[in-house]
């Protein structure tokens, strides 16, 4: 679903994140939440826990990182508080946050892409995947002047190299830094 994006996920605006979470179900809806206000990939936010989620913090375990170097735990913004509360209203998972049929293991990643690939399709989205989610909240985090290295550590990269993948570089971006000097 990446068309003409030179092999990366397109960086969503504020309303087409609207949108897409407009068009969710509660669950489908937190988990891209968490997504995007995490700055996670798919895997992680399905692995979660139910444990994970305590005292306004997710943690994000080593097994289901990218690397599987380390874990890392992330403070709940009030937006993604407010969505996963709206998910816990209408279910109550035991194990997995997001279980799957059987509740014995997670949503799998496909299920996730079908989910996001059908309501972009509805909202007329073109290149769109669920990394999306993941690279539009490591570029607004840049833009808004956050630190590599705190965004870095955010994002589990190893490397700022790794990091730099991701971040889009507007004509703007470049724009603004040129009037800096």
């Amino acid at each position: 679903m990446k068309c003409d994006r030179n092999g990366q996920a397109k960086i969503l605006t504020d309303s087409e994140v609207s949108a897409i979470f407009n068009l969710l179900s509660a669950r489908d809806r937190a988990i891209f939440a968490i997504c995007l206000y995490c700055g996670c990939r798919i895997s992680e936010a399905l692995s979660i826990r139910s444990g994970d989620v305590a005292n306004g913090v997710i943690t994000l375990r080593k097994n289901s990182t990218k690397g599987k170097k380390g874990s890392r735990s992330l403070p709940i913004s009030p937006n993604l508080e407010k969505i996963l509360k709206e998910y816990l209203t209408v279910t109550s998972p035991s194990d997995f946050l997001f279980p799957g049929r059987f509740g014995s293991k997670p949503l799998t990643t496909a299920y996730a892409d079908l989910v996001l690939r059908q309501a972009c399709l509805t909202l007329g989205i073109k290149g769109v995947s669920t990394h999306s989610f993941r690279r539009t909240a490591l570029t607004r985090m840049h833009a808004a002047g956050v630190p590599l290295r705190t965004i870095q550590k955010i994002s589990g990269h190893s490397s700022l190299g790794a990091l730099a993948f991701y971040l889009e570089v507007t004509d703007e971006n470049v724009r603004d830094a040129v009037n800096l000097i």
